[in-house]
């Protein structure tokens, strides 16, 4: 089973409280071509990341945009300086007295003061969860991609079967055209050659070597077993299940060449026919195999 080259694939993941979520879009190209959009967080993963896409994927440009959210903190980012808070009661409640103040010290005075709290940092994690978070969803996306494009590739597949058999049909009409094409010049040679001279002035053995040069010139057994053996491997390729986008790409190339070939050499109006419809089959398949991975 072949595969397309553009497809869509979103995973997402939840690790200790990091929720990951990875969109992966992919259209035609020749090479495996990652575009990715991170987080700052993991920006120095970019290289990873790219490495397990093309682990996954050998064809194809791959749009990749990935999102975490980390984690409510469950506790507050500060705590009391208890000390400080007690140092600034004690003062307050010293200039209270001095002042001749009745009014108990209350949180709104204290408040004033900023470093009665102090800042916490929140322990680091054993392991960077946001990344691994990522490695799932990735790993999602990544199949349901391959799938999407697994079946566009059924898809074309049939359009390729369709268009090889179509081929191989001319073709067979090529060959079965090919020999009585020979004869049929021979017997018009020799018949012009009768008519300008009567006189029987003909070597027969001269007649002979000509005829068999121009019989060397017209056949295309050589080149039809080529393309027939183009289209054996052709259809093996889109079997195999594996990525064969450039084997097509050269097997429709030779399959051009012999094509070409045969009708350079045809010189009959009916057998034209074919390697036209031939020619036709073969730019259809050329424009599938752009799509194939």
């Amino acid at each position: 089973m072949i595969a397309s080259m553009t497809g869509f694939g979103r995973g997402e993941a939840e690790v200790h409280g990091f929720v990951a979520t990875v969109e992966l879009r992919s259209v035609n190209s020749r090479y495996c071509e990652i575009s990715p959009r991170t987080p700052k967080s993991i920006s120095d993963r970019e290289g990873e990341l790219q490495r397990i896409i093309k682990e996954a994927f050998s064809r194809g440009r791959i749009s990749v945009s990935v999102q975490i959210d980390e984690p409510v903190e469950e506790t507050a980012p500060f705590v009391v300086n208890a000390k400080a808070v007690e140092s600034y009661t004690k003062l307050l409640d010293s200039v209270r007295q001095a002042a001749g103040i009745e009014e108990p010290v209350r949180l709104e005075h204290l408040l004033r003061y900023p470093d009665i709290f102090e800042s916490v940092e929140p322990p680091a994690p054993e392991e960077d969860y946001g990344w691994v978070a990522v490695v799932k969803a990735l790993d999602l996306a990544c199949k349901g991609m391959r799938s999407m494009r697994l079946q566009e590739g059924d898809a074309l597949r049939k359009e390729l079967e369709d268009r090889l058999n179509g081929t191989e049909e001319k073709l067979r009409e090529v060959e079965r055209l090919a020999p009585l094409r020979v004869v049929s010049t021979k017997e018009r040679l020799q018949q012009r050659l009768a008519e300008v001279l009567e006189d029987g002035r003909i070597d027969p053995d001269r007649l002979e070597f000509e005829m068999a040069m121009l019989a060397d010139k017209l056949d295309v057994r050589e080149e039809c077993v080529r393309l027939d053996s183009h289209l054996v491997l052709f259809r093996e390729a889109i079997a195999s299940g594996e990525p064969v986008g450039r084997k097509l790409n050269f097997l429709a190339q030779e399959m051009n060449r012999e094509i070409n070939t045969i009708g350079s050499k045809s010189n009959d109006a009916e057998m034209a026919h074919f390697v036209v419809g031939m020619k036709e089959e073969l730019e259809k398949i050329r424009e599938q195999v752009e799509n194939v991975e």
